[in-house]
């Protein structure tokens, strides 16, 4: 039987993780909580550079993910391998999540906000949607897809969502001793964030997780919508 993890972060493209939750991701390791990483689609659309290979880049960011994953600590990163602009809501891919939900039995996921309104990837909001409603009903209820029973795959109750890129934050999560490893790992994407090279485009990287934390007493922060689930 699967060790239980304690988080499951369910991200749309490799590097997602990285910006949105890898300073909580940090601290959660030095806490001692067990992570796991869901990464729905395998990026291949991710360059301007007209010149590159699908294929070879897609080779390049699922080895940029699991080395920013390793530097992190992630117990482990499960890769589903959709394309890159082509997640749909459909029973098929809520399932993989439903499955992936009882067989790890997280107490906490994290995803990028499905509502988010006007600008905001497609696959994000379809990414959001899907984890959300696999947490709840379908993950919960033991009548939905009844085969995972056989496979005793159990219900199991989520305690508590976050989700990043939220314009209706309600949760800031201290990272004031972990932004330098959020940094590290972001900068393992090596095909995505080139910006991240400059002193200056670090600079206003630090600063744009240093607004988020103006309200608070700590320095610098992810920012969340939080919903704890009472069964």
């Amino acid at each position: 039987m699967t060790e239980p993890a304690h988080v499951m972060v369910v991200a749309p493209h490799p590097d997602d993780a990285e910006y949105g939750v890898a300073g909580t991701v940090a601290r959660w390791r030095k806490e001692g909580r067990q992570i796991i990483y869901v990464i729905c689609t395998n990026g291949d659309k991710g360059s301007s550079d007209i010149n590159i290979d699908p294929e070879e880049l897609v080779k390049t960011r699922e080895e940029e993910q699991i080395a920013a994953a390793n530097l992190l600590g992630v117990r482990e990163v499960i890769f589903l391998h959709y394309p890159d602009q082509g997640l749909e809501d459909t029973p098929e891919f809520r399932k993989k999540i439903v499955r992936l939900i009882r067989t790890y039995r997280p107490e906490t996921v994290v995803t990028a906000d499905p509502y988010r309104r006007y600008v905001w990837h497609r696959d994000h909001r379809i990414t959001g949607q899907i984890t959300l409603d696999a947490v709840f009903p379908y993950a919960r209820d033991h009548l939905a897809y009844p085969d995972l029973l056989k496979e005793d795959l159990q219900p199991h109750k989520v305690k508590e969502m976050l989700f990043w890129g939220s314009e209706d934050i309600n949760y800031r999560s201290d990272i004031t001793d972990t932004f330098d490893i959020k940094l590290a790992a972001l900068r393992c994407h090596k095909s995505q964030v080139s910006y991240l090279d400059s002193p200056e485009g670090q600079a206003r990287f630090r600063q744009r997780y240093a607004d988020l934390a103006k309200e608070e007493s700590f320095e610098i922060a992810e920012a969340f919508h939080q919903v704890r689930i009472f069964w």
